[in-house]
């Protein structure tokens, strides 16, 4: 395993200046990792030859993800995904959110307003955990920040194994009682970032049900199954295969971009979905302690006209598997709760599993 190192990655329009950070495995593999907004900029992936290729979607420069509306390789919080009208009740008291988005009219919170934890500049250490160099990240979201309620300290680890796996650690504590749901939003394609779309990569979701969504993209609050409709990846399908269905939830949507609940009813670390790429060979498997995962097909996908290497990313040119709790969970009480109160401990775990056939 190589030692974390560091280099200058730009400037914050403040003066401050943030970093990148390789972390890279005796095997090859290398991420690259900013502690503005927590982004993998980069992760360079071994195919069936040994060929490395980066697989993730983004930027050269620092200042192109500040107007960057696709939230690329991003930690996403206080709340992933959507609340609808940006408010929810807590303990009896109704808090107002930013509304930074308004899908079909209906005005929302996402992933966690205006000034989220994507754009947010972290403190970054380097430690040793388990065994294994890792990146620290902290950040202090200050009470009434989006308007969320009471002071939350949070801690993201990324460490990269010499087993092939990307793990990331989520750690929070509050002062007050509030919401959390914390995620990680990079875009992939296993044949490389800018090679084209995702629709023959195969999918399989470790999931028998699914939580669809109304106009506004906002969970309507029912449960219903996979089998029989083209959201059942309960056995790998290509990805393209039914996305473009003639069904209301598609349409919705413009393809896959729903939460799906996974088959577990603990909290242990379990498979979530695998995703594989026939030519290159490459398979990443998802594994986590959530409870869900909203699979996005990259429906919107737009890199203000070219990404990394001057390549243009378009629609459906990657994934995101965003492993959470389910969307909109605070205003809908049979969801599985997101409420942090003060003295617990916030913990999840992702774990990204790379491999060939």
């Amino acid at each position: 395993m190589q030692e974390i190192t560091k280099v200058k990655f730009g400037t914050l329009d403040d003066g401050r200046e943030a970093n990148l950070y390789t972390l890279e495995n005796n095997n090859g593999l290398k991420a690259k990792i900013t502690n503005y907004g927590g982004i993998i900029v980069n992760l360079f992936v071994p195919d069936k030859n040994n060929n490395l290729a980066d697989i993730v979607l983004g930027y050269d420069k620092l200042e192109q993800y500040f107007a960057d509306s696709n939230y690329f390789g991003a930690l996403i919080g206080r709340y992933g995904n959507r609340i609808a009208g940006g408010k929810f009740k807590l303990d009896g008291k109704e808090f107002k959110l930013d509304t930074n988005e308004k899908p079909a009219g209906y005005p929302c919170c996402l992933h966690g307003g205006k000034a989220g934890f994507n754009s947010q500049l972290w403190s970054a250490k380097t430690i040793t955990l388990d065994g294994q160099p890792t990146l620290k990240l902290i950040h202090l979201s200050e009470a009434g920040e989006a308007g969320f309620p009471g002071n939350l300290r949070t801690e993201v680890l990324y460490t990269l194994t010499d087993d092939n796996k990307l793990k990331v650690e989520y750690r929070a504590e509050a002062d007050q009682p509030t919401i959390v749901n914390l995620t990680q939003h990079s875009y992939f394609n296993l044949k490389g970032h800018g090679q084209g779309t995702i629709a023959d990569h195969q999918l399989y979701l470790n999931a028998d049900k699914f939580t669809p969504i109304n106009e506004g993209m906002i969970p309507t609050g029912e449960v219903i199954e996979v089998a029989g409709t083209p959201f059942d990846f309960s056995e790998f399908k290509q990805i393209g295969k039914e996305i473009d269905t003639d069904l209301e939830q598609l349409n919705l949507a413009g393809g896959y971009d729903h939460n799906w609940i996974l088959n577990k009813e603990n909290k242990e670390l379990a498979l979530a979905a695998k995703v594989k790429e026939e030519v290159s060979g490459r398979q990443m498997d998802v594994w986590t302690t959530e409870p869900g995962v909203q699979f996005y097909s990259g429906n919107g996908i737009s890199a203000n006209g070219k990404g990394k290497k001057g390549l243009a990313y378009q629609k459906r040119g990657a994934l995101c598997l965003e492993t959470q709790h389910y969307p909109d969970s605070p205003n809908h009480e049979h969801f599985p709760s997101t409420i942090l109160r003060p003295g617990e401990r916030y913990r999840t775990v992702t774990e990204f599993h790379f491999k060939t056939n």
